[in-house]
C-alpha cells in the first residue's frame, strides 16, 4: 500500500511554518497524525537536508522514560538537543501523556528559535485552563482518517468507485484497517475493535471515572445507531432505563462528553434559520469513522444508510473547513447549514435516493421555507443530476471526489 500524503493538512502545516505559534495537530487515536508529522518532516529535510528535527512520541518505547519524569526534566531534555544559531524544528505527539504538559510547550514556545509542533487524541490538550494559556499562541488542525479521495488513492480502486464506496462505508477510512481488507474485512473489524479499547482505556478511562462500563457500551452504541439524528441525554437516559439500564441524564451528558473530547465524534448544534440564531437542544452527534459502527455493531449496510451518507458527507465538511450546523426552518430540518473561510452560506440536504416523488418533494421542502438566495445542494447516491427550482442536485461521490 502506498504512503498517502495528506495534502491539505500538509498544506496548512507548511503555511505555519515559522510562525510563531504552536501547531496543535489533534484527532482520534490511529487517525495519522504521527504519519503526517514525519511527512512534514520529509519536506523539510528537502527544502534544508541539514535541517534541526527533535522527534519525540510519547507513545513509543524509547521514549517512556520521558513519562517518568516531570515537565522540567523533559524541557533540560529537549534543550539540551537544540541547535545554537538556527531554527529547531521540535515535534511531540501525544504530549497529554507529559504530567504538567502545558508548562512544557510554555517554556518551549517562548524559545527563541524553537518552531514547536505537538499531536493529541484528547480535547484536554485545548481544555479551558490550556486555552487560556495559550490564547492567540496555537494553530489547531484537526486530523480525520482517510476521506474517499484519499480511500482510492490508497487502495487503487478507481475503476468502480460506486462498489469502492460501498466498501468505504462499511470499513471506513483508519489507515491501517484499509490496509486489512485485502486479507478480509473481519481482520479490519478486529483492528478498529482494539482501536476502540485504546482510546477508552488511554483517552477516556485514564481521565474520567466510568463506574458501569456496561451502561457506558449502551451510550455508545445508542449514540453510533442514532448519528443524523437530533437526540438529547435525556432520550437516551430515558430510553436505556426502559431497557433496564438505569442511568441519569446527567450521567450520559458526562459520558457522551468523553467521547466528543476524544474525537470519537462531532457535536453538530442546530440553527434556527429564519430566527439567525442557535439552538440549545436536540444536537445530532457524527462518528469520527463508520468503520467503527459496523466492528462495534456490526449493523448491516442497508440499516440507516441515509444517515450512514449523511455521516460521510459531514466528515468531508469538517475537512474543508466549513463552519457547519443543522438546520431549523419552522418545523423543517436541513441537514446542514454550512459556512466557509470566505462566509459564504450553503444549505445541503442529502438523500441516499430521491427516485420517488414523494421523497424527492420531502427533502425540498425544507429549502422552500428559506426565503434568502444562498445556494441549495441536495447530495444523494443517484446518478441523476440537474436542478428543481434552483436546488442543484448532485451525486455524492462526485461531490466527494470534487475539489471544493
Amino acid at each position: 500500500m502506498p504512503n498517502i500524503l495528506r495534502k491539505k493538512e500538509l498544506h496548512k502545516l507548511l503555511i505555519l511554518k515559522d510562525k510563531n505559534l504552536i501547531k496543535v495537530v489533534t484527532g482520534v487515536r490511529r487517525a495519522g497524525k504521527s504519519t503526517l508529522f514525519l511527512q512534514f518532516q520529509e519536506l523539510l529535510k528537502k527544502e534544508t537536508p541539514n535541517v534541526s528535527l527533535i522527534s519525540i512520541n510519547m507513545d513509543l518505547p524509547e521514549f517512556r522514560f520521558l513519562a517518568e519524569q516531570n515537565w522540567k526534566e523533559i524541557y533540560t531534555y529537549i534543550k539540551g538537543l537544540l541547535k545554537k544559531d538556527v531554527m529547531n524544528y521540535v515535534f511531540i505527539d501525544e504530549i497529554q501523556n507529559i504530567p504538567d504538559f502545558e508548562k512544557l510547550l510554555e517554556g518551549l514556545f517562548v524559545t527563541s528559535n524553537v518552531d514547536l509542533y505537538v499531536t493529541g487524541s484528547n480535547a484536554y490538550l485545548l481544555s479551558s485552563e490550556l486555552a487560556t494559556l495559550l490564547t492567540g499562541r496555537a494553530f489547531e488542525i484537526n486530523i480525520l482518517p482517510f476521506s474517499f479521495s484519499e480511500y482510492l488513492e490508497y487502495t487503487g480502486k478507481i475503476s468502480n468507485p460506486d462498489r469502492a464506496f460501498s466498501e468505504y462505508l462499511r470499513i471506513g477510512g483508519f489507515p491501517e484497517s484499509v490496509g486489512f481488507i485485502e486479507s478480509g474485512e473481519n481482520y479490519a473489524y478486529e483492528y478498529l475493535r482494539t482501536v476502540f479499547q485504546n482510546i477508552y482505556e488511554n483517552d477516556i478511562q485514564k481521565r474520567h471515572k466510568i463506574y458501569y462500563e456496561t451502561t457506558y457500551n449502551e451510550v455508545v452504541n445508542f449514540l453510533i445507531d442514532s448519528v443524523g439524528s437530533t437526540i438529547s441525554a435525556r432520550n437516551i437516559a430515558k430510553t436505556l432505563t426502559a431497557n433496564g439500564k438505569k442511568v441519569d441524564n446527567k450521567t450520559v451528558s458526562k459520558y457522551i462528553k468523553t467521547l466528543v473530547d476524544s474525537y470519537l465524534f462531532y457535536k453538530v448544534n442546530r440553527y434556527d434559520i429564519k430566527g439567525k440564531q442557535h439552538l440549545a437542544t436536540q444536537d445530532k452527534y457524527y462518528l469520527v469513522d463508520l468503520g467503527l459502527r459496523n466492528a462495534l455493531l456490526g449493523k448491516e449496510l442497508t440499516a440507516d444508510i441515509g444517515h450512514l451518507l449523511e455521516n460521510v458527507i459531514f466528515l468531508e465538511l469538517r475537512r474543508r473547513d466549513y463552519q457547519i450546523w443543522v438546520g431549523k426552518t419552522d418545523n423543517l430540518e436541513v441537514d446542514f447549514v454550512v459556512r466557509d473561510k470566505n462566509g459564504y452560506t450553503q444549505y445541503i440536504q442529502v438523500a441516499y435516493t430521491v427516485k420517488e416523488r414523494t421523497t424527492l418533494e420531502r427533502e425540498l421542502a425544507p429549502f422552500n421555507k428559506i426565503s434568502d438566495f444562498n445556494e441549495r445542494l441536495l447530495i444523494t447516491m443517484d446518478h441523476e443530476t440537474g436542478s428543481h427550482d434552483g436546488v442543484r442536485q448532485i451525486n455524492a461521490i462526485d461531490w466527494l471526489l470534487s475539489s471544493k
